[in-house]
C-alpha cells in the first residue's frame, strides 16, 4: 500500500484560505517581485533552500520587522556551527513585539491572563507597553543593564510577560523556569547563568490546590549569589511575598518606573535574547543561548506564514515557562494578536476548561500537547457537539508524534473545520523543522511539510539521503535560529557535540523520521531510543501508535533491553482505571502490534506499572527507564522529572519481572 492510500485527507484549504492566508499572499507578494512562478508549496519551499539569502531577507520585509541599522547581508559566514546572520545590523527583540503597540492599536487586548489563583486579567498593548517600560526603569535603577541575565520563577501570565519584555528591551538576557520546578531544578538552570535579576512568584495553584513556596523561594535567592535585585509576584494574594533584604514587591517595582518608555536598547544581530535549557534528565541541563535577530526572524515566518497569525486573531497556547513553547507563544505579540494565557492544570475543573475557554474567548488558533489531544480522546470529550468553535482556524500540536487516532478525533468530536498542525522542532532552535502550513492539506497521522528556509532531510548511518523510509533528522544549511553557542562553552565543544558530531557541517537533531513521497513527515521517536531488535531499527512511535488506542491502556512506554547482542522490546503499560494487564490484554496488545506495526515490533515482555516518567514540559523519559533496565551506572537528575518517583515503581516492577541486571 502507498503512503498516499494510507495516509487519506483528513482536511483541505478553501480557495479563500489558498488567496488570503498570509502564507498565500506571501506567495503572490514574492512573484509580483519577480521571483518564481510558485506553482505550489513545494516549489516555493525549493526555491526558500535555494536562495537562502533571498528568502530570509523576504520574510524580513514582508513581516513588516523593525532594526535601527539595517543588515549589510543577510549572512556572512555560512559555516554550521558559526552561521553568522544579519552582519552590521542593530535591532531590538521587544521593539519588534511591540511594534504595533502604539496607534490604532493601542486599546486592543494584548494579553488575557487565566489562572487557578486570580481573577481574569486583562491588558491592551498600551499598558503592557507602559509596565514593560516601568520595569525596564526598575531594572535600570537597580544596576541591571546590557548582557545581564533576568532569570524569572513565573507561571505563564501577564508578568512572565512584562518582565520579558522589560528585560530584552534594555539589552538583557531573559532566561525563566516554572514555579513547580524543584529547587535544585532550578538551580541546576539559573546556577549556570548567573542572573543579575530574579522575578519570582510567591506560589502558584494547580488541579485546585494552592502551593506557597517562600522559604523555597527564599533558598533559591540565597544560594544565587549573583543577584542585585529580586522582585516578589502575588501570584497567591493572600499569601506573603517571598522574603529577602533584596526583594521589591511587583506593584512597588512598577510604581517606581511608572511613566517611563522602554528604551529599545538595539544590540547586535547575534547579542543573547534568551537562554532555554535541555530537559536534564541526565546531568545538569545544557544553557542553550539564542541570538535576537535570528530567533525574531524564525518566529515571524513560523507564526505569521505558517501559523497565519495576524492582527485579528486569537492566541492560546497551553504552557509553562520552563518550555520552549512559552518563547514561541510570547512572539505571536509581534503579529498584534490578543495573546491568551493559562495557568495551571489542563485538566481542571475537569477536562473540557480549555475547549470551554476556546469557546468563549473566540480563540482562533489553540495550541496544546498531543498528550492532552490522546486525553481527550480516550475520556470521550466532543467539544465540535457541545460548544461554539466557529472562530477556531488552526489546532497546534506538539510535544509526542500524534496518533492518527488522534487526527480522527479531533476531525469528528475535537474541532472539524481547524487545520490541524502537528508541529515538531524542539529547545535547540526554539522552533520547528516541519509543521503546519495553511496551503496543504493535511493527512492522517502526517506532518504536513518541511517549512520555509528549513533544508530538512532523512540521513542514513553513511550520511547520506534516504530516498525511501526513515532516518536521522537533519538540517543541510543554517537556519536562523540555530543557537548562537552554549553558555560557558567559550570553545564551543559541548554546541558541535550535540548537533555536528554525527554528520560533520549537517545538523543531527536526534529524532527519527521520514519524509513522504508528498512531501509529508512522520517522526517514529528519538533516534537514541529507537530499537533494534535482530538488527532492525523502529521508533517508539511506531508502537506507541498501536498500543494507546486500546481503550484499557492508559499510558506506556517502550525501551529496549540488550541481552546476549542483540535487543528485546520491552513494553510497560499504565492500565486504565478499573482495568489490569491482563494474559488476554496482553495477547491483544501483541497481536495488534504484529499487524499494525510488523512482528519485530511485539514486545518480548509486556509489563505493568502505576506510572510512567515525564519531562517536565511532558515528554516521556525513555532513556531513563533504558539506562536502569540496561544497569548503566550513569545517574538521572531526578529534579529534572515530573514525576520522580515513576522511576522508582518501575524498579520495583522490572525487579518483580527479573528484567533488572544482576547487582
Amino acid at each position: 500500500m502507498s503512503t498516499t492510500e494510507q495516509s487519506p485527507v483528513v482536511w483541505s484549504p478553501s480557495e479563500d484560505t489558498l488567496q488570503s492566508s498570509r502564507m498565500g499572499r506571501f506567495k503572490a507578494w514574492l512573484e509580483s517581485r519577480g521571483f518564481g512562478p510558485f506553482p505550489d508549496y513545494h516549489a516555493l519551499h525549493q526555491w526558500s533552500i535555494d536562495q537562502l539569502e533571498t528568502f530570509w531577507q523576504a520574510v524580513w520585509d514582508y513581516c513588516g520587522l523593525v532594526c535601527e541599522t539595517p543588515a549589510e547581508r543577510v549572512l556572512g559566514r555560512r559555516d554550521m556551527p558559526g552561521a553568522e546572520w544579519f552582519p552590521g545590523m542593530r535591532l531590538n527583540f521587544a521593539a519588534n513585539l511591540l511594534r504595533l503597540a502604539d496607534g490604532d492599536h493601542a486599546g486592543r487586548e494584548a494579553i488575557v491572563a487565566y489562572c487557578e489563583t486570580r481573577p481574569v486579567l486583562r491588558k491592551t498593548y498600551a499598558e503592557l507597553k507602559a509596565d514593560a517600560g516601568a520595569l525596564e526603569a526598575f531594572l535600570r535603577s537597580q544596576g541591571i543593564g546590557p548582557g545581564d541575565r533576568v532569570a524569572g520563577v513565573v507561571t505563564n501570565g501577564y508578568e512572565a510577560m512584562v518582565g520579558m519584555l522589560a528585560a530584552t528591551s534594555l539589552g538583557a538576557i531573559w532566561s525563566s523556569a516554572s514555579p513547580d520546578f524543584g529547587i535544585g531544578a532550578i538551580n541546576d538552570r539559573f546556577g549556570q547563568i548567573e542572573p543579575a535579576a530574579l522575578i519570582v512568584v510567591n506560589g502558584y495553584g494547580y488541579g485546585g490546590k494552592v502551593f506557597p513556596r517562600q522559604q523555597e523561594f527564599a533558598e533559591l535567592i540565597a544560594s544565587l549569589p549573583s543577584l542585585k535585585t529580586v522582585i516578589s509576584v502575588p501570584q497567591l494574594p493572600d499569601q506573603p511575598p517571598v522574603p529577602g533584604d533584596k526583594v521589591t514587591l511587583w506593584q512597588d517595582a512598577l510604581a517606581a518606573g511608572a511613566g517611563q518608555p522602554p528604551s529599545f536598547t538595539p544590540v547586535a544581530p547575534e547579542h543573547p535574547v534568551y537562554i532555554l535549557y535541555s530537559s536534564g534528565t541526565t546531568g545538569k541541563p545544557k544553557c542553550i543561548v539564542h541570538g535576537t535577530a535570528g530567533l525574531l526572524v524564525n518566529h515571524a515566518k513560523e507564526l505569521m506564514l505558517h501559523g497565519d497569525v495576524g492582527p485579528e486573531d486569537r492566541f492560546l497556547y497551553f504552557t509553562t515557562c520552563g518550555w520552549m513553547m512559552w518563547n514561541w507563544q510570547a512572539s505571536a505579540l509581534m503579529t498584534g494578536a490578543t495573546v491568551i494565557t493559562v495557568d495551571g492544570s489542563p485538566g481542571y475543573p475537569d477536562l473540557g476548561f480549555l475547549w470551554r475557554t476556546v469557546a468563549e474567548e473566540r480563540v482562533t488558533h489553540f495550541g496544546t500537547s498531543a498528550r492532552f489531544i490522546a486525553g481527550c480522546r480516550k475520556a470521550g470529550l466532543q467539544p465540535a457537539r457541545t460548544l461554539d468553535q466557529s472562530a477556531l482556524r488552526v489546532v497546534f500540536s506538539t510535544g509526542s508524534p500524534l496518533l492518527p487516532e488522534d487526527y480522527d478525533w479531533i476531525y469528528d468530536d475535537g474541532a472539524p473545520k481547524a487545520l490541524l498542525g502537528s508541529i515538531a522542532g524542539g529547545t535547540d532552535i526554539c522552533g520547528c523543522f516541519v509543521g503546519a502550513c495553511p496551503l496543504l492539506p493535511v493527512r492522517r497521522g502526517e506532518i504536513q511539510c518541511r517549512f520555509l528556509g528549513v533544508d530538512a532531510a532523512a540521513y542514513g548511518d553513511d550520511g547520506q539521503p534516504v530516498t525511501e523510509g526513515r532516518g536521522e533528522l537533519v538540517c543541510r544549511q543554517p537556519l536562523p535560529s540555530m543557537p548562537v553557542c552554549f553558555w560557558a562553552d567559550p570553545e564551543g565543544e559541548r554546541y558541535r557535540d550535540a548537533y555536528f558530531n554525527t554528520f560533520p557541517g549537517v545538523w543531527a537533531h536526534g529524532d527519527f523520521i521520514e519524509f513522504t513521497e508528498h512531501g509529508g513527515a512522520i517522526i517514529y521517536g528519538r533516534s537514541d531510543a529507537t530499537l533494534n531488535p535482530g538488527g532492525v531499527r523502529i521508533g517508539t512511535a511506531e508502537i506507541y501508535r498501536q498500543v494507546e488506542t486500546v481503550p484499557e491502556v492508559k499510558d506506556s512506554l517502550v525501551v529496549g533491553r540488550q541481552v546476549d547482542g542483540d535487543v528485546e522490546v520491552v513494553l510497560l503499560v499504565v492500565p486504565a482505571e478499573g482495568q489490569a494487564l491482563t494474559g488476554e490484554l496482553v495477547q491483544r496488545l501483541k497481536g495488534r502490534i504484529r499487524e499494525g506495526a510488523s512482528p519485530r515490533h511485539v514486545p518480548k515482555h509486556i509489563v505493568e506499572v502505576p506510572d510512567i516518567p515525564y519531562t517536565r514540559s511532558g515528554k516521556k523519559v525513555e532513556l531513563a527507564v533504558a539506562r536502569l533496565i540496561n544497569g548503566s551506572s550513569k545517574a538521572d537528575n531526578r529534579d529534572a522529572l515530573g514525576n520522580p518517583q515513576a522511576l522508582d515503581l518501575i524498579r520495583e516492577r522490572l525487579e518483580q519481572a527479573g528484567l533488572l541486571p544482576a547487582g
